[in-house]
């Protein structure tokens, strides 16, 4: 297994606190924090560049003062989006240098640009990718770590197993491998693990979360939900998503006889104003094992629960025959 050195010690489970749009405001990445697992949040989720240093320092101020109390803090992270279209980006990763944010979480570009800043002051990069393909290039840019986004996932999910995707990346790459995908509870963690992950990214389970910035009629559809209440579209962030049909019914439509792609004409065509993340929610296939909203460090320790029941499971024999 490989944990980057910076994380040694200051986890009480080897899990991120995915970073998702709206939902991971301050409130939930200090909860993480302060709960022992890795707490991020988008840097989009800050409306301008001195919003995102507010919170940088916000975040940094609270939990430098935990450590001083001698409390055990993990570390929290930034994810920064590499596309073209993102303007931000050069402005955002300018904060995250200032402000040497432990881990920098890179999606939806090459990480080339990033690596060699965030390094410069001994911070981690991890890039989430989809495919093997995604992979080599984000390993040959020299991140620290892939975060592979199966399927299953909330959000952009990819569409390929883990029992594909981490044996064939594992193949090629020897750094830090974290797997995503319906992991919701403690023993998924440890199976990630067992199937040769070092961590495993878990958004949808935090969603449903006293501190998360989340509508109450999100977080009841998450509890309420099923696998069958989630649809693999296009149409209203552009890229495949995992969306929840209830959600998209509240406006009037009908998850199966949606409009053309683009959520812009969703909003012409049908005369309503709906946007994705922000009406129209998301959620992976995890959610069948969610059944509360709990505080933050309620659910890790519930989590650290059943992660420690599933590391003493014994192995199972081998029914085959020779």
């Amino acid at each position: 297994m490989t944990l980057p050195a910076q994380f040694e010690g200051r986890l009480t489970l080897p899990l991120i606190a995915a970073p998702m749009f709206i939902v991971s405001g301050a409130e939930l990445v200090l909860a993480a924090c302060r709960a022992g697992v890795i707490g991020t949040f988008p840097s989009l989720n800050c409306r301008t560049t001195d919003d995102l240093d507010a919170r940088l320092t916000h975040l940094d101020n609270v939990l430098a003062a935990d450590a001083a109390c001698g409390r055990r803090v993990a570390p929290y992270g930034v994810n920064l989006i590499c596309h073209r279209t993102n303007t931000r980006l050069a402005a955002d990763t300018e904060l995250v240098v200032r402000h040497r944010v432990p881990l920098v979480i890179t999606s939806g570009g090459s990480p080339r640009g990033i690596v060699e800043r965030v390094h410069g002051y001994g911070g981690v990069v991890l890039s989430d990718v989809t495919d093997a393909r995604w992979a080599r290039k984000a390993a040959a840019a020299g991140v620290d770590g892939l975060i592979l986004v199966c399927a299953g996932a909330g959000g952009h999910a990819g569409t390929m197993s883990p029992f594909a995707l981490l044996p064939e990346v594992r193949a090629f790459f020897s750094g830090t491998i974290v797997l995503a995908g319906a992991i919701s509870d403690g023993r998924a963690i440890r199976a990630a693990e067992v199937l040769g992950a070092d961590m495993a990214y878990m958004g949808t389970r935090f969603i449903a979360t006293e501190e998360a910035n989340a509508d109450a009629r999100y977080r009841a559809m998450l509890i309420d939900g099923t696998a069958e209440d989630l649809i693999y579209t296009d149409v209203f962030s552009g890229i495949p998503a995992n969306m929840l049909r209830p959600s998209i019914r509240q406006f009037g439509l009908d998850p199966d006889n949606l409009p053309a792609k683009n959520a812009l004409n969703v909003s012409k065509e049908l005369n309503i104003d709906v946007k994705a993340w922000r009406d129209i929610w998301t959620a992976g296939q995890g959610l069948t094992t969610i059944h509360d909203a709990p505080p933050v460090a309620a659910l890790v320790a519930r989590l650290r629960t059943e992660y420690e029941a599933a590391l003493r499971c014994p192995v199972m024999p081998d029914r085959h025959p020779a």
